[in-house]
């Protein structure tokens, strides 16, 4: 099973980061190992101009295009996801998404701008073809707090949230995803037996 975590921050310490790290450590907790793919580090100028030949943008696609599970992280600025997860997003094919599960994730400075995972940010995620869309988890500002030293401390109300999410994970989409590989080989009519 593999869950790809896609950061959407353009900065290294930003609270939708936090959440996806918050997520990382629920998830190893849980026995689920994760990705990350933070897009700040990507060519920026590949990301602009879109050159998919560029070894950091077919990279990270082929990331995207082996997951099972996607979690994307974003802050919200003017009732919009951030650009630069816009212009990855753009770059992927149109069925990037095509069977995979996503849980999107984002922070904002206010409860007002929770608008934007449903109205700019799902309709996206459908387009490309996710399979499931999870529920999303909006944080303010004030649910999680940073200190100098980069450790961070999330609102009680927020972290049973994510704690739900992950459990969903667990218990409902990843067994559901594995359910293919988990078959027996078919076994012929003949060779079936039976007591009573």
């Amino acid at each position: 099973m593999a869950v790809l975590l896609v950061a959407g921050s353009p900065t290294e310490r930003s609270r939708s980061a936090v959440l996806l790290d918050a997520v990382a450590q629920r998830l190893q907790f849980r026995g689920v190992q994760s990705e990350k793919l933070l897009i700040r580090d990507l060519s920026p100028q590949a990301l602009i101009l879109a050159d998919f030949g560029h070894p950091t943008i077919s990279q990270a696609i082929g990331r995207v295009a082996k997951a099972d599970v996607v979690v994307l992280a974003t802050p919200i600025h003017n009732a919009a996801y951030s650009g630069v997860l816009k212009v990855f997003l753009d770059l992927l094919p149109q069925t990037a998404l095509a069977g995979k599960t996503v849980l999107p994730l984002a922070t904002a400075g206010g409860a007002g701008q929770s608008l934007a995972i449903d109205y700019a940010l799902r309709p996206v995620l459908q387009s490309l073809g996710a399979k499931q869309i999870l529920g999303s988890i909006f944080a303010t500002d004030a649910q999680i707090s940073i200190s100098e030293t980069g450790a961070y401390q999330l609102s009680g109300e927020l972290g049973q949230r994510l704690d739900e999410a992950i459990n969903t994970l667990i218990t409902e989409v990843l067994p559901a995803s594995l359910a293919h590989t988990r078959r027996f080989a078919p076994v012929h009519f003949s060779q079936v037996s039976c007591s009573v």
